[in-house]
C-alpha cells in the first residue's frame, strides 16, 4: 500500500500507522510513501528516517538528480525499497537526446537512450526498481532491455551525466 499525499506528504505519518495496522493485520504486505515533486524530498526524506516505511517512491533520472544528496542515501542508510518514477521525465529526457546517437562508450551495453537512462538509475545502489510506464509496446521491449547485460559503473553515470550538462 502506498500512501501518496498530493501536495504534501505531511500528512504520512498519521496515515501510515493506518496502514502499519493493515500490514500487521494481513490486509496488505508493505507500507510505502510516494510523491512526484522534489519540493517534498525533504519530508519523503523526514518519513523514511522515522516512520519506517518498507519503500518511497520518487522521480530521479540522469538529468533530475535532487534525490542523490540525500534522499536516496536515507533509504538505503534505513534499508528502505526504493522505486523510481518519471524516469524519462515525463519524455523531455529522451527529447533532449532526440536524433542524436548512443554514445560509443554505450553502446556495448545499450542500444538505446532509454537503456542507457534506465541503466542509469537501475544501477545505482540504492534503487531496487524502475517504473518506467509506457502505453507503446515497441517502448516496453526496448525498456525491458535495460535489465540485461551490465549495469553502468560509477565513471559511467558520471560520463552520461557530464554529456547531458554539456
Amino acid at each position: 500500500m502506498a500512501v501518496t499525499s498530493t501536495p504534501s506528504p505531511v500528512a504520512a505519518p498519521a496515515t501510515t500507522a493506518q496502514t502499519r495496522a493493515a500490514k500487521r493485520d494481513g490486509r496488505t504486505r508493505y507500507v510505502g510513501i510516494t510523491h512526484y515533486t522534489s519540493s517534498s524530498f525533504d519530508q519523503l526524506e523526514k518519513i523514511v528516517k522515522t516512520e519506517r516505511v518498507d519503500f518511497v517512491q520518487l522521480p530521479y533520472s540522469a538529468g533530475f538528480r535532487g534525490a542523490e544528496s540525500r534522499l536516496l542515501p536515507a533509504a538505503a542508510d534505513s534499508g528502505t525499497a526504493v522505486i523510481v518514477n518519471e524516469p524519462f521525465q515525463a519524455g523531455s529526457l529522451l527529447a533532449s537526446v532526440r536524433g542524436k546517437p548512443v554514445p560509443e562508450w554505450a553502446t556495448p551495453f545499450a542500444s538505446s537512450w532509454a537503456q542507457l537512462f534506465l541503466k542509469f538509475i537501475i544501477a545505482h545502489p540504492a534503487v531496487t526498481c524502475v517504473i518506467p510506464a509506457t502505453a507503446n509496446p515497441d517502448h516496453m521491449r526496448d525498456n525491458v532491455g535495460a535489465g540485461s547485460g551490465r549495469m553502468l559503473g560509477a565513471d559511467e553515470r558520471a560520463r552520461l551525466v557530464r554529456a547531458l550538462s554539456a
